[in-house]
């Protein structure tokens, strides 16, 4: 999917005032109270694996209490101004493809993250400020928890109002196997001489 929007010269002065207030600075982020993520390379390592993001790509997914994968989406934007509440219709439509909203619980649930593939490196820009505006915007509108933002650029990912983040994944590399990301518990390890010696002994 695509989006963007093409002001027509007359209003382009107004829209840009009004874009400029709908988006977050850092700090502004970091006081909101987000919630950490427990495991964040786990996280993005699975969404890199599922989507293969590429610059220009975001990807909302929506996690459980216990950080697990419920539903996520991947789409791709136009060149055009960094607006806070294009960015938050977007987000909002796409949860409301993939997962049901919350709004009747009284307390959310279930959180949404945002994992943004651009150019550029790490720190902080306009256009990371409207995704976060938008983001938290939309899930307000769906009742969850607004989660971590997430940038995904050549030199790495970062959590962005956290600090932590990695080399790998990045916008290069090739992702991780599933099997790395979202391997499931290992079985009991059964079978062999030993056991089958067992198995024997115990059907006499």
């Amino acid at each position: 999917m695509t989006f963007g929007f093409a002001p027509s010269s007359a209003a382009s002065l107004s829209t840009s005032a009004a874009s400029a207030s709908r988006l977050l600075e850092p700090a502004e982020w970091a006081a909101a109270g987000i919630p950490l993520l427990r495991n964040p390379r786990e996280v993005v390592s699975g969404l890199h694996a599922r989507h293969r993001p590429t610059p220009a790509t975001a990807v909302v997914a929506v996690l459980d209490p216990d950080e697990r994968l419920r539903a996520s989406a991947s789409f791709t934007r136009r060149p055009a101004p960094a607006d806070g509440w294009m960015f938050r219709n977007v987000l909002l439509a796409q949860l409301r493809r993939v997962i049901p909203h919350d709004l009747r619980r009284r307390t959310p649930v279930r959180t949404a993250v945002l994992l943004y593939c651009r150019e550029g490196d790490a720190r902080w820009t306009e256009e990371d400020g409207a995704w976060m505006w938008g983001l938290r915007d939309a899930c307000t509108l769906h009742g969850l928890r607004c989660g971590a933002y997430i940038t995904l650029t050549r030199d790495g990912w970062q959590v962005l109002g956290e600090g932590r983040g990695g080399r790998r994944p990045n916008a290069d590399s090739p992702p991780e196997p599933f099997a790395t990301s979202e391997a499931p518990p290992p079985l009991p390890r059964t079978g062999g001489v030993a056991s089958d010696v067992l198995r024997r002994a115990a059907a006499r």
